[in-house]
């Protein structure tokens, strides 16, 4: 006879905004928030029994309702508020899982009356993953789509040639990248000091950042990892970070047909290339610790 394997079911995307009045000034929490529950469901899958099933539209409905009962500090926060009551509320749930991602809203500043106008960042997309079993808890969070770029102090020379290579070797060329990037919480169990998540995520964010900036680059490999242990030595409050990042190739634009030169030197025309492209992808680790992002992000 068949047996079930490893089963969850859950609300995915519901999509909550929450607006707070601080008198004529506004803050706004934009989130898309997916649960994910597991435990005693193998009944509802061997004969349908729904006795042990929480609808998805309960789920849903919960998502909402704490919104407005506990408000978004955070992400991360709001997932945990989710995740406890799901396991501790309904004896067969074992296991919630909530993932959210957040959209960020940018103030307009304007000469009339209160601070109430927005307009949406679109540098990147905020991520957050919650776990909770009852005992432990694992918090990762991360972002996607940042794109960044260093127009020189990057080089790729030196590399394994064969038959096949007619890739030149470069000796100042433009890296870029769409950074999607995940770090894990060394917070898992409600006797710890919780971290402050928005500072938290605000100092990775820097420091991510600084390291992609300040690093002169040999390869993306290096910078991927100068990347991740920057933020491992300077924030104590987590112990993995996994980074996937596709090199977005600019290759120099051949020019000598029109009796041109296009020499990096002098301020070069490139071709921005969307696809195929390189993908680099690495996990660092403080030191002592084990992996536990999945190596594929995608399975998060």
């Amino acid at each position: 006879m068949p047996i079930l394997g490893q089963n969850q079911y859950g609300k995915a995307e519901n999509r909550v905004v929450r607006v707070t009045r601080d008198g004529a000034t506004h803050h706004i929490k934009d989130l898309n928030v997916s649960v994910s529950l597991s435990g005693d469901m193998d009944e509802v899958h061997y004969s349908g029994s729904n006795a042990n099933v929480l609808p998805t539209d309960t789920t849903k409905n919960t998502v909402y309702a704490f919104a407005k009962e506990h408000g978004i500090d955070s992400a991360e926060q709001f997932g945990i508020h989710l995740a406890r009551h799901f396991v501790t509320s309904q004896q067969p749930i074992h296991r919630a899982r909530i993932r959210i991602e957040e959209y960020a809203w940018e103030r307009i500043e304007n000469s009339g009356e209160g601070t109430h106008s927005f307009v949406r960042k679109g540098q990147e997309t905020r991520l957050a993953q919650i776990t909770y079993d009852g005992e432990q808890w694992e918090v990762v969070s991360g972002l996607k789509d940042l794109v960044v770029m260093n127009s020189t102090n990057s080089e790729f020379w030196g590399y394994v040639k064969d038959k096949y290579t007619t890739l030149p070797e470069a000796y100042d060329r433009i890296l870029a990248t769409e950074v999607s990037g995940r770090w894990r919480f060394n917070w898992t169990d409600d006797e710890q000091e919780m971290p402050d998540w928005e500072t938290s995520y605000e100092q990775v964010r820097k420091h991510m950042l600084q390291a992609f900036a300040e690093t002169y680059s040999l390869s993306l490999q290096q910078t991927l990892y100068a990347m991740g242990a920057r933020i491992i030595d300077h924030r104590d409050e987590i112990d993995e970070v996994r980074f996937s990042l596709p090199n977005k190739h600019h290759f120099l634009v051949d020019l000598e047909p029109f009796g041109l030169k296009n020499d990096t030197a002098d301020g070069a025309v490139y071709f921005a290339a969307d696809r195929p492209y390189g993908l680099i992808e690495a996990t660092v680790l403080r030191d002592g610790c084990e992996a536990h992002i999945p190596v594929d992000l995608s399975n998060l």
